[in-house]
This record gives C-alpha cells, structure tokens and sequence, in this order.
C-alpha cells in the first residue's frame, strides 16, 4: 500500500491522509491521558516522560497550549512527543480537538501535494543518477546532524560561561 502508487483525486488522499493522522495524532493524545491516570508505573513509559525531549514538550505546551500542537505538525520528529505531552499535562478537550484538526488539516494538505510531488522527485532523480541521488542525500542528512550537534553544544554551555549571558 504505497502511498507513491495511489491514482486517487487529492481530495481522497487528503481524506485517508486526514483520518490517519487524527487517529494518530489523538490516540497518542489518549496514551497521554491515559498515562497521567497511572500507566506512568510503566517503566517504559516513566522512561520516556522523563527524558529531557519529553520535558522540554511539556513545558512548551504548559507556557503556549494549543497554538504548539497546530505548529507540531508541521515540525518534524516532535508531533508524537508533544500531542502525548498534551495528554498528560491534562489540556483540555475543548482546546485540544480543534488544535488537532487545524494542524492535521496542514499536515494531509502538506502530504498530499508536496509531499507527493517531492517523494516523485526523489524517486525520478534516483532512476536518472542513483549515486548523485544518494551522494546529495548523504551530505543533506550529514549537514543537518552537523547543524543539530552544533546547535546542542551551544544548548550545553552553561549560562554563567557565556559573557553577556545571565
């Protein structure tokens, strides 16, 4: 069931694309609950909310609420971590479902066109020049762990360290 062959009108990709993503999204929303009433006495799961990138979503959805779960969705690598963070800071309902449809409406709209045409992209330049392809690939993936690590060591240095810095 590649998403790459489908011959559907965007309009259904972007209904089946929709679905998936609030059954996603709001089953993790649910876990979150669900693990604010006791299913932190999982250890896996004690493990997760209390990593650091755990605690750092909490935080943001406690200073900033549902306008961080509409942004969540269009980041990469933090929709999971903050619609369960959502959950277990006890958002409401009310606050929560219209942030999950505004941002999961950006996400299916943003996959179903774009993200498409990129994922076509990629696979037509692969058929065309595969180690140009995978060359270009490997140094965008290098390039942006090189930007992560160095934006994490700045994250380290302490405060008192930096000149200016209080």
């Amino acid at each position: 069931m590649n998403p790459m062959n489908w011959s559907l009108p965007i309009a259904v990709t972007w209904l089946i694309l929709f679905g998936i993503i609030l059954a996603r999204a709001g089953g993790t929303f649910l876990l979150g609950r669900l693990a604010r009433r006791g299913m932190r006495r999982i250890e896996r799961v004690e493990k997760i909310m209390s990593g650091p990138k755990y605690q750092r979503a909490e935080r943001m959805i406690e200073r900033y609420g549902a306008p961080v779960i509409v942004l969540s969705f269009l980041m990469i690598g933090v929709q999971t971590v903050l619609n369960l963070a959502a959950g277990t800071t006890g958002m409401s309902y009310r606050r929560y479902l219209p942030a999950l449809v505004l941002g999961g409406s950006l996400w299916a709209l943003i996959y179903s066109t774009v993200g498409f045409i990129g994922f076509r992209a990629l696979a037509q330049a692969y058929q065309a020049a595969p180690g140009l392809t995978v060359g270009l690939g490997a140094c965008f993936v290098l390039a942006i762990g090189g930007l992560l690590i160095g934006l994490k060591k700045d994250d380290d240095i302490p405060d008192d360290s930096v000149p200016g810095r209080t």
